[in-house]
């Protein structure tokens, strides 16, 4: 279905959002969708951290009745 819109029809539906929303509209829009994405990016940037940290972390896997008679 999209498949055949080209560039008259995305200019026809630019003008038509633009008539109908406004210029100042769409520029905040626009703009909280980049805070949008920079917040996602920033989100899976620290999820990689926080991976990267438990993976390097090391973990003493030796029961605890073996602790004692140490």
């Amino acid at each position: 279905m999209l498949n055949n819109i080209g560039l008259p029809g995305l200019l026809l539906i630019a003008v038509v959002v633009l008539v109908l929303f406004g210029r100042g509209k769409i520029s905040s829009l626009m703009g909280e969708v980049g805070k949008g994405i920079t917040a996602f990016k920033k989100g899976v940037d620290d999820g990689k951290a926080e991976l990267e940290d438990s993976v390097t972390a090391t973990k003493d896997v030796t029961p605890a009745d073996e602790k004692d008679k140490a």
